[in-house]
């Protein structure tokens, strides 16, 4: 990145989200940002900290339950306070890292939203919304998509749902209580949220200062990790022994390529959600254009943050 400021990521202790926390803290020095790791409180938020820290960086840990929007709200004061304090260099780039899959869709975010709606998107609109006027450009935000919003023959001999779009205050509904969970279920709530960021991003792009670009990483498919838990033991056992094959996406691999988004004059030309799986800019299916529905994520974010913000 032309000009090293702080780097702020979500999500930062496990998987993909340590992994691109440490390959950003082993950068050599005058490439290497100040880290905000911003994620639950607690001995993992701790460890990556301390192993940010003795490859180098200056890192501030942000506890934040993401599933929380007031705890997203003081997480965002946090981070204006450092920057307002020159405690970190300026705001370069936002990794929106964090994100489940809830294997019960009828359950509840604190805020009364569907668990994997609230934390993968909503928890992400919250932060940027609270941050946008923050960011020194050049910068970046860049947030995690998936493929799975749409199917393929791969997804469908695996049994991944794809998306199933309504408008997004429904989506943010949790299931009714009398409906059974299921995995297909959940993967539906999964690509459905996925689907939102990608409608999220360009949306954003056409809401952000010229300086500020908007891309969606895509890190692969990684089998073994935490998305895949409450999976059926035949389904996890196949991803396993996926995993194992040369050139299957790991967090290890996939990690230091977030961070390239992120960081690398390489990625600079990125905006307006442009979407990038590993290491290829690729174009999304047309599902993923459409205006009509972009601008209706928009409104219909700012009206679920906004509800949530008056009940806390």
């Amino acid at each position: 990145m032309t000009e090293t400021g702080t780097v702020l990521i979500t999500g930062p202790t496990r998987n993909l989200g340590r992994h691109t926390a440490l390959a950003m803290a082993a950068r050599p020095q005058d490439r290497r940002p100040d880290l905000l790791l911003v994620g639950r409180s607690g001995p993992e938020l701790t460890a990556v900290a301390d192993e940010a820290r003795a490859r180098g960086a200056r890192v501030h840990e942000i506890g934040c339950d993401l599933s929380r929007l007031a705890d997203v709200r003081a997480a965002a004061a946090t981070v204006r306070n450092l920057l307002a304090t020159g405690a970190v260099r300026p705001l370069r780039a936002l990794i929106a890292n964090a994100g489940i899959m809830s294997n019960d869709t009828r359950q509840a975010s604190p805020d009364g939203y569907e668990t994997t709606f609230a934390v993968n998107h909503l928890a992400h609109a919250q932060l940027i919304g609270d941050l946008l006027d923050t960011f020194t450009a050049p910068a970046r935000i860049v947030l995690l998509g998936s493929n799975t919003y749409h199917a393929n023959v791969w997804r469908k001999l695996l049994n991944v749902a794809e998306a199933e779009w309504a408008d997004p205050v429904e989506l943010a509904r949790p299931a009714p209580a009398e409906r059974t969970p299921d995995m297909t279920t959940s993967g539906v709530a999964y690509s459905n949220a996925k689907l939102a960021i990608l409608y999220y991003a360009h949306e954003l792009q056409r809401h952000v200062d010229a300086g500020i670009h908007v891309s969606v990483f895509e890190p692969g498919w990684m089998p073994g990790t935490a998305l895949g838990r409450g999976a059926p033991a035949a389904v996890q056992a196949v991803g396993r022994a996926l995993g194992r094959l040369p050139g299957v996406s790991t967090p290890q691999r996939s990690g230091p390529l977030l961070a390239a988004i992120a960081l690398d004059d390489t990625w600079a030309h990125l905006r307006d959600g442009a979407f990038v799986v590993k290491t290829r800019q690729t174009e999304v299916r047309p599902i993923a254009h459409d205006r009509d529905r972009e601008r209706r994520v928009w409104a219909a974010t700012a009206e679920l943050l906004e509800h949530a913000g008056a009940h806390r």
